[in-house]
Parts: structure tokens; sequence; C-alpha cells
């Protein structure tokens, strides 16, 4: 019960990529760069474990970019052809590749980093993935015309990448889909049909990742045009609990989500955002904990798995690891209260 876990990224050390930054340019090349990753992963995976947290992942230290990192092995993509575009609904401007013709696997992206991982751990293993809608969002197309058939396109890649996954003995795939919160239209009418292709065939546990965004400026700012309630998950969670997707993954503390639209995903597992990664302020194990009991007013708590609003790769290394042990900590002590 309240098993703990991460949303996504952690930072990469210094020796791997520019510390606190998106989209950070790599600090090796060629053998010196595959080395830095996999000694990045084993190190993530230690301080997660030493931390206390329950899932496992690789903290995506192989990826520059958790959308970005999955597209640079798909055969159609253009890198050297960048364009600024606006992302998530305008939101900010981002220099994305373009789709210019039929998309296809040119091998199995994050194979080497998962079969490592789970080398090197015992608990179980958590890999995530960009999620259809959030990809065709970051991408410019030149080539399908129609975002849906493109969408389509990428979750049936997806799919492939997910079965040699599982097959690598992951335990739970993470779809993230922040775009969830921007177009929630799309979410009803075709999103989530997009992700019942991307996790066609799976036995292991399948979750969406829906949050306001990293800790960078241009989302702390849309979040102050939001209002006093927050209530995109409103639209969207019915549609979701319906889904045959088993987790979702949400952003709760810090931020202005009425808690109790946690009931509407009755039947799923919630993993309850309950560290901030939009400050460098750690949490308390208490305010993780008075997190936890807010929400278990609405989930039964066999059912919610406590976890952070986000990744963490703009935060500092420090900061972040004292949150995860915040997470674990918090989570401990609401497990005792629990206990009969």
């Amino acid at each position: 019960m309240l098993e703990t876990t991460i949303a996504g990224s952690l930072p990469k050390p210094f020796w791997l990529a520019e510390p606190k930054k998106l989209w950070a340019p790599w600090a090796q090349s060629g053998a010196a760069l595959a080395e830095a990753k996999r000694d990045a992963t084993l190190l993530v995976l230690k301080e997660q474990e030493d931390a206390g947290i329950d899932i496992v992942s690789d903290g995506e230290q192989s990826r520059q970019h958790f959308v970005h990192g999955f597209l640079a092995e798909i055969d159609g993509i253009d890198f050297e052809r960048r364009v600024a575009m606006g992302i998530r609904n305008n939101r900010y401007t981002a220099e994305v590749p373009t789709v210019t013709g039929a998309l296809k696997r040119k091998r199995p992206v994050h194979a080497t980093e998962a079969a490592m991982a789970r080398a090197h751990t015992r608990r179980k293993l958590k890999f995530t993935l960009p999620g259809p809608m959030t990809i065709i969002d970051t991408v410019a197309d030149a080539h399908y015309g129609d975002r849906v058939k493109m969408a389509m396109r990428f979750a049936e890649i997806l799919n492939e990448e997910a079965l040699e996954l599982e097959a690598a003995g992951v335990d739970v795939i993470q779809f993230d889909e922040p775009a969830f919160n921007v177009y929630m239209d799309w979410v009803k009418d075709w999103g989530i049909e997009a992700l019942h292709r991307a996790r066609q065939g799976l036995r292991c546990t399948t979750a969406v990742h829906i949050c306001y965004g990293y800790g960078i400026q241009a989302n702390i700012d849309w979040k102050a045009t939001l209002g006093s309630e927050w209530r995109q998950y409103e639209e969207i969670f019915p549609a979701l609990a319906r889904s045959r997707i088993d987790q979702v993954s949400l952003e709760c503390i810090n931020s202005r989500v009425p808690i109790e639209l946690l009931k509407l995903l009755d039947g799923k597992d919630v993993l309850l955002g309950a560290i901030d990664v939009a400050t460098d302020k750690v949490e308390t194990p208490e305010e993780v904990a008075a997190t936890i009991r807010r929400a278990a007013k609405f989930v039964a708590p066999e059912r919610i798995q406590p976890c952070t609003n986000c990744g963490m790769a703009p935060l500092d290394r420090g900061v972040a690891y004292g949150k995860l042990r915040a997470l674990a900590a918090g989570a401990a002590v609401v497990r005792k209260e629990l206990r009969p």
C-alpha cells in the first residue's frame, strides 16, 4: 500500500549534460556519451533505492527530452528541418523537428537502458514513453496532413516499443500526455483511443501521466492564468475512468486542482503528485503525508501511489534527491497510521 514512484525524469549529472536545463546539450559524444548514459542510469537507480522509492525508473538519463529522445530513432522525422512552433496550444514556442515521410522505427529505441535498469534493480521497474497526442503536439507535420492519422501511426510505433520493454522485464509502462490537459475535447474524441492502440497486447501495468508541465517559467506563467480552481481534469477523468489504462498520474500538491475531482477516477490507481517540481523547496515528510491524507478522502489508500507532480529534470540534483527522500518518508508516515 502507498508504493512510491516518480513521474519521469530526474536531473542529469554535470558530466552527462548541462545541469538544471531542459533540452540540455550532451557533455560527451560517441563512446564516452554511451558510457556516461549508462553510468547515470545506474546512479539514479541507486539514488532512488537509497531514498526509499518503491517503483524505480531510469530517470530518462539517456534522453535529452521526453519526446524528442524517442523520436530520434524514428524514420520519417527530419531533425535538421526544425521549425519554431507553438506547443501546448501556444503556451510556449519550441524548435521542433518535422515529419517529412512515413513513420517507422529504425530499431528498438530504449531497449539498452531498459535491459540495463532491469539487470541492476530488484524493485519494480517503470518506464516512460511520450503519448501519441503529446508527440503530435511537439512535431511539425509536412507529410500526413491529418493529426489523428499521424497520432495513430505514432501509437502503433509506441506499441512496438512498449511490447519490447515489457519483454525486457519492465513492470509499468507510462505514457506521458501533458497535452491531455490542454486539448480536452481531443482526449474524448480520439486521445484515449490512441492510448488504447499504444497499449494493445500489453500485460504489464499501464499508466498515463497528465500534469501541468515541468517547473519552467512558461508553465508557471500559464498556471497563473488558470484562476482559483484548475478544473481541466474534470473534463477528462470520467473518460479515463472508462478506459483500459490502469493508472492515472496527476498533479496535486501546491496546485489548485480541487481534490474532490479524484473521485472521478473510480476504479483506477492514482499516482498522486505529492512533490512539487516547480520549486527548489524540499517538502517535509509531513507535507507529503498531508497530501496523501487529503487524497485518501476520495481514493482508497490501496489505490494511491505517492508520486511527483511531473519530471524533475530541470531541478538541482541535491534538491531532487531530498524530494525523493521526503516522498518515501511521507508515505511511510501514512502507511504506519493505516496499519491495523
